[in-house]
């Protein structure tokens, strides 16, 4: 299954809609006695109920990650490698982010309810800074059933989402009838209704997901028929189940509407994806052939790249928007919901996308450091039996749907077990096997450079990219390895991944790369991340004068497949490159 460029484009649109909803949605008022509140939109202004039919778009995401999750696992399935090792990659690129927005949100908090800040501050800041974690407890428990899930496509296919969607029907039919309302599972935390209810986070999502495996296999995507299918039959419910049934037309959450779409997601919430998968299948020719313009691809790949740190950080510029002017009460006061106040939600979202990408800059540090560091401690693909990616699995999922229920800091005050959950989860999963560095033990697979060092390890299971013996022509500038290679010329190359042509569109990633000297190409911490894989080349080092590119501890995933050059030597007599360390991711 090769990889779809339009898949990152969706995920890169989804993220996008999501951070703009967001802000569109959240406004500040400041109080005669000077602090703040935000009203809820959705419930003071019902009419905005509306507009979240075009900015929940999360189902892309899932489609997507269904797509990319499925050529992942089959292509880590074909090199050899464990469920657990590939579960547990897959759980360290999610987790090692989270925590550590988790830990400096919480950090934060802390210090300010030392400083005195008062509890319901307190209550609503940890709320805004954890009202995107949702979506997080949902795809690390369907990354982690992934294995499974795909097994019963590779038997059922389609009727394997059929099969689910009609069992969440059921679900969110007996929820909104009350079906074990009244009734308290052990101590009275958690009723009948709300256990029976979250099943449908998994079902519901897990529709979706499967969804993207039958498009990854072109049982959707290759009959044009098919999208406008799910289109209309999916609209059409989610009208039926609005209009003439018992659910909202809100797609997100609203203080006391009950039954939700959301929480747990519901039948109407089924048919709203199932028919944005349909307009995404129709609309996915046009795209692609928008995508093949190199602008255009190139701004994809820097937002797939930053696709993590937008999603996890883009509530912190309306904090501090609103300490700089809505505190010292510098902000504009038009009434609530008013035309005054729409007219201002223009310089809003450009003020506040201004803050994010000042935010973006300052976390660039950070990012790094958690791309070497997660690229150290990813498990072991070979993982067997990998206990503790189950174990840390099990521990991170409930702290993280704790904190999407009730924010970081519910009636001001942190949640220990919560936070002693995700630190347990994330500690365990990095624990569960580590993959060895350069330095580390070898194995079969490893690789070495050109003058017979160990340089680095080649991660086992036969499906390792070994960049070896490539050769930069001084004259011509150009650098071969593996295919790649920079258009010889003035001025700035392009490193070029040669593209595949099929029936879901060419898939190319151009990147940057600097000519200098007499050809030689110098990468320095460079970082896009498409989809599930990232491209990060950190520590690249350009050597003038002999034409030589010596590039050390670069790394490159697609889906799950790295490829890893670590401590890579140019030859000493025709310019070559060796570069040891390639493996899957």
């Amino acid at each position: 299954m090769e990889r779809d460029g339009y898949v990152d484009f969706l995920r890169a649109w989804a993220i996008v809609l999501v951070v703009v909803g967001h802000w569109v949605i959240t406004g500040l008022v400041r109080h005669p006695d000077g602090t703040l509140g935000a009203p809820e939109l959705l419930a003071t202004v019902p009419w905005t109920q509306w507009l979240t039919l075009g900015f929940q778009i999360m189902p892309l995401f899932f489609l997507a990650g269904g797509h990319a999750a499925a050529g992942s696992w089959e292509r880590a399935r074909a090199r050899g490698g464990s469920a657990a090792g590939w579960v547990g990659r897959r759980a360290v690129r999610l987790l090692l982010p989270v925590g550590a927005y988790c830990g400096l949100v919480l950090t934060g908090l802390g210090v300010a309810s030392l400083a005195g800040v008062d509890r319901g501050t307190l209550a609503l800041v940890g709320w805004a800074m954890a009202m995107q974690f949702w979506f997080l407890p949902v795809y690390l428990l369907l990354s982690a059933l992934t294995p499974v899930l795909y097994a019963a496509h590779r038997r059922w296919g389609v009727w394997v989402p059929v099969g689910m969607g009609v069992v969440a029907v059921g679900v969110s039919w007996g929820t909104a009838s009350g079906i074990g309302a009244g009734a308290d599972l052990g101590a009275g935390s958690l009723s009948v209704a709300d256990a029976f209810g979250s099943l449908n986070y998994v079902l519901v999502w897990g529709v979706v997901y499967q969804l993207g495996f039958c498009w990854g296999d072109r049982l959707l995507g290759g009959r044009p028929w098919v999208g406008g299918a799910l289109t209309l039959g999916g609209g059409a419910a989610f009208a039926a189940l609005v209009g003439a049934g018992p659910f909202p037309v809100s797609l997100i959450l609203v203080t006391g509407q009950d039954p939700s779409n959301t929480n747990p997601p519901s039948a109407a919430m089924l048919a709203w994806s199932v028919g944005q998968v349909g307009l995404a299948l129709l609309a996915a020719p046009a795209v692609r052939r928008w995508l093949e313009r190199e602008r255009v691809w190139r701004g994809v790949g820097r937002l797939g790249g930053l696709s993590m740190t937008l999603y996890l950080w883009h509530m912190l510029p309306v904090l501090v928007v609103a300490a700089a002017f809505y505190l010292p009460g510098l902000a504009p006061r038009p009434a609530f919901g008013s035309a005054a106040w729409w007219a201002w939600r223009v310089p809003w979202l450009v003020v506040l996308g201004a803050v994010l990408a000042g935010v973006v800059r300052a976390l660039m540090p950070l990012e790094r450091l958690l791309a070497s560091v997660g690229g150290r401690l990813r498990p072991d693909a070979r993982l067997r039996p990998g206990l503790r990616v189950w174990a840390g699995i099990a521990a991170a999922v409930p702290s993280l749907a704790y904190f999407a229920g009730h924010g970081f800091a519910p009636g001001g005050r942190l949640s220990l077990p919560a936070v002693l959950g995700l630190a347990v989860g994330t500690a365990l999963v990095v624990a569960s096997g580590p993959g060895r560095g350069p330095g580390g033990e070898q194995g079969p697979d490893t690789a070495r450079a050109a003058d017979g060092r160990d340089c680095g390890r080649a991660a086992p299971g036969g499906g390792a990219v070994a960049v070896a013996g490539a050769r930069e022509e001084v004259g011509g500038g150009v650098v071969t390895a593996s295919g790649a290679r920079v258009q010889p010329g003035d001025g700035p190359g392009r490193l070029l991944v040669p593209a595949r042509s099929s029936a879901r569109g060419p898939w190319r990633l151009p990147a940057p790369a600097k000519r200098s000297g007499d050809g030689a190409l110098a990468a320095a911490d460079a970082r896009a991340e498409l989809g599930e894989g990232s491209v990060a080349a950190s520590g690249a080092r350009e050597k003038l004068g002999d034409g030589s590119v010596a590039a050390a501890r670069a790394r490159e995933e697609f889906g799950d497949g790295a490829l890893a050059a670590a401590c890579a030597q140019a030859g000493p007599d025709d310019g070559s490159v060796t570069a040891g360390g390639a493996g899957p991711g």
